[in-house]
């Protein structure tokens, strides 16, 4: 018995030793000076309601997507046509379909070879001198999800670059994507890095046309009329120069490996230079020895930033975006162009900001009441069950230093719903006291000596505490399977709180009792 009192004294000591250990950074706030390195030093994470943040709803529109990859699969047809001289006048793509222009003869070769060599093309239609071509229903479901989950990554990358700490980023539904930014002090900011497609391209300038006086509705078919933003010294837009430039996309941002912010020690300027992978810096390599002494256009979501002039060769598979940026600028081009382009671009549906004032009141209320309501409980039970409610009030005390232990352990996130889960840990830690002292009370007025009596109680006790919380932990499990964010925080502390109960009420509190039993030969137990 006394073996077994010290091998439990042993175990409890181990995990309060264990709660203080994490929850001690939170207490401080920060760690101390003394506090060794290689303990925890991560506090307990507060969710948007209570540090205050951004709340956005995004949708991605997936239209646009399917529309570039179209776009992307019209080089390759025309590729295909050319290598099994499949003649065609004109291809163009008109909404979410390919239109090729060709006689019957032709149509026919098409009709054999593109299942084989394109097998997500269907024929939709075939008509006298055209044929019409989309994907198939199934390869459009594809890129629908590719697009959500793609843009979920970006965006992720993006905020995880910016700082942000414990954003909650996730695909809701088809289209819609859910974001949550903690603490965020600059949400305009951080919103503009968000929804930036961020695509990058590399065209030839056309220069045999001269835009003085140009009519645009003049524009040849394989060139486009682009802007580039001219600023002051201070960053502001004075005005904007046309630039013509060809549609043939040399080079995207797929291919850059990293992008870095520098200055300019000529003009103290901010500048972004990027590197290429080993295949961008291949194409790189091939653009510029062709086209020496021409201008090359670097484009940002149809913006073009600059079109300096090819001089040389360039192998090393760097380049650099100028542009007159403030240094935040040229940092947040920075981050998106690392972080890569969104698949398709994205609306904001709906936004919500939370200020920290908010979120102390939260965080006030949430502790008031779970302060108020732990004392009224803690009353109660010496009250009602004498000394005996004193061991449970200890067991609760225990109860919610492990609960807020573990949240900080696993790094998990303490929302306003999750305060509310904590309280209602506490009434059902209270629940499981009541069903083992009212045991206990039923044996000791028949007549059972005390020893027998806390034998009966805790036993007989134990399966209905153990049902009643596992079936609890499973709709905790559902709840967070399934739920959004506050549902989320609710389960979590309540999963955690159910496990910590169980083992307060049932080991900790029995462990008292017996090892006061064995010190003091007690004959009358005090419950009430």
């Amino acid at each position: 018995m006394i073996r077994s009192l010290k091998l439990r004294a042993i175990i409890i000591l181990a995990v309060i030793v264990w709660a203080i250990i994490y929850i001690a950074p939170t207490l401080f706030n920060t760690s101390p000076n003394w506090w060794p390195d290689f303990l925890p030093n991560k506090k307990i994470n507060l969710g948007l309601d209570l540090k205050g943040g951004m709340h956005l709803i995004l949708e991605v529109e997936t239209k646009e997507a399917i529309k570039s990859t179209l776009d992307r699969y019209s080089d390759n047809v025309a590729r295909v046509f050319k290598e099994n001289k499949i003649r065609f006048n004109k291809m163009e793509r008109h909404d979410l379909n390919l239109i090729v222009y060709l006689d019957e003869a032709n149509r026919n070769k098409a009709e054999t070879i593109l299942p084989d060599e394109f097998p997500n093309l269907e024929v939709k239609e075939v008509d006298s001198g055209k044929m019409v071509l989309g994907f198939s229903d199934k390869y459009l479901k594809y890129l629908e999800k590719f697009s959500v989950d793609q843009a979920v990554e970006t965006i992720r990358n993006r905020i995880d670059q910016f700082g942000v700490t414990e954003p909650d980023i996730r695909a809701m539904g088809n289209s819609r994507i859910l974001v949550e930014l903690p603490g965020i002090k600059d949400p305009d900011r951080a919103l503009k890095i968000i929804g930036k497609t961020a695509r990058l391209e590399f065209k030839l300038v056309n220069e045999n046309i001269n835009l003085k006086n140009f009519d645009p509705k003049h524009i040849p078919n394989d060139s486009q009329l682009l802007y580039k933003t001219n600023r002051d010294e201070f960053g502001k837009v004075i005005s904007k120069t046309p630039i013509l430039v060809y549609k043939k996309v040399l080079l995207t941002g797929e291919f850059i490996k990293d992008a870095r912010v520098n200055i300019n020690p000529t003009y103290n300027e901010p500048y972004v230079s990027i590197e290429f992978d080993r295949q961008g810096a291949k194409l790189f390599d091939k653009i510029t020895a062709e086209n020496v002494g021409k201008r090359l256009a670097i484009i940002l979501d149809n913006s073009v930033y600059s079109a300096p002039v090819i001089q040389e060769r360039i192998s090393g598979g760097r380049a650099q975006i100028t542009g007159r940026f403030s240094e935040k600028e040229a940092h947040d081009l920075a981050i998106v162009l690392r972080a890569g382009a969104l698949p398709a671009p994205v609306k904001v549906l709906e936004k919500r900001t939370i200020g920290p004032s908010l979120g102390h009141d939260s965080i006030q209320k949430g502790f008031y009441s779970m302060f108020i309501g732990g004392i009224v409980v803690l009353l109660f039970m010496i009250l009602y069950y004498n000394l005996s409610g004193l061991v449970a009030d200890i067991a609760l005390v225990l109860n919610l230093l492990f609960i807020l232990a573990t949240l900080a352990a696993f790094e998990a996130t303490l929302t306003l719903p999750g305060i509310a889960g904590i309280i209602l840990t506490i009434g059902m830690a209270v629940d499981g006291n009541v069903l083992i002292f009212e045991r206990i009370r039923e044996e000791l007025k028949k007549g059972v000596k005390v020893r027998g009596a806390l034998e009966n109680g805790f036993s007989r006790a134990f399966i209905t505490i153990f049902d009643a919380n596992v079936t609890t932990l499973i709709a905790a499990i559902v709840l967070y399977q399934y739920g959004t964010g506050p549902i989320k925080g609710f389960a979590v502390t309540l999963s955690i709180g159910i496990v910590s109960s169980m083992f307060t009420a049932i080991f900790v509190s029995r462990w008292i009792f017996e090892l006061t039993m064995e010190k003091y030969r007690i004959k009358k137990l005090s419950i009430g």
